[in-house]
């Protein structure tokens, strides 16, 4: 099951959720839910330490 980076909370059955390799290292799936994609929340990835949004 696919959660938040951010907020933790599944996103599965989510309009507006995202997965997306990380920008940095490209190794990492990651998953946004719409609310925390809509607020611009702070994520990093667990594999390479990038923090995102730019």
């Amino acid at each position: 099951m696919n959660t938040c980076i951010t907020c933790k909370q599944p996103s599965i059955g989510q309009t507006g959720f995202t997965i997306f390799k990380c920008p940095k290292c490209l190794k990492t799936d990651l998953s946004r839910c719409s609310h925390c994609r809509k607020i611009a929340a702070k994520f990093s990835c667990p594999q390479c330490g990038f923090e995102g949004p730019n």
